[in-house]
């Protein structure tokens, strides 16, 4: 079986997974973290979504051949106490329903936040769209995102 080095959360992991392995199957199963969701499989929903050198990227889609020397950063990654600001403006505005999707919403509005500091509306809606959540916290989702701007902006 092959062995692929990888980067994930700022440690060089390595894995012995068959080729073609996806990403998520990686993280959750060789290397147990849990926090990336499966949801949907073809990388429609975004539950799974992690960075890879800080874009994020649907972890279901990208098989581990394909990761190379890419930083993967996982929502354990992210802020291991809790204290990014998106981490912050998610629990502060009470986005979550039942959660699932979650860990997903913050990695797409970290990337976000993280190239654009400061987006419009239009431009957040456009980003998050990728993400799906069930429960239709998309109004909470937004807010969040432009509050977890406003906190980055207090920090810089």
């Amino acid at each position: 079986m092959p062995e692929y080095r990888l980067d994930v959360n700022g440690r060089e992991r390595t894995v012995e997974v068959p080729a073609g392995t996806p990403l998520l199957w990686t993280l959750r199963d060789e290397l147990g973290l849990l926090g990336t969701k499966y949801g949907c499989g073809i990388g429609l929903c975004g539950a799974c979504t992690v960075h890879l050198d800080g874009t994020a990227a649907p972890s279901c889609m990208v098989a581990v051949e394909e990761v190379g020397t890419a930083r993967v950063t996982t929502i354990e990654g992210l802020s291991p106490d809790g204290a990014h600001p998106v981490q912050r403006a998610w629990i502060e505005g009470r986005v979550p329903q039942c959660g699932y999707c979650q860990a997903g919403q913050i990695m797409r509005a970290a990337a976000l936040l993280a190239a654009e500091p400061d987006p419009d509306e239009g431009r957040i809606r456009s980003e998050m769209s990728a993400n799906l959540c069930r429960c239709g916290t998309y109004g909470r989702i937004l807010t969040a995102v432009r509050r977890a701007a406003e906190l980055a902006r207090e920090e810089a």
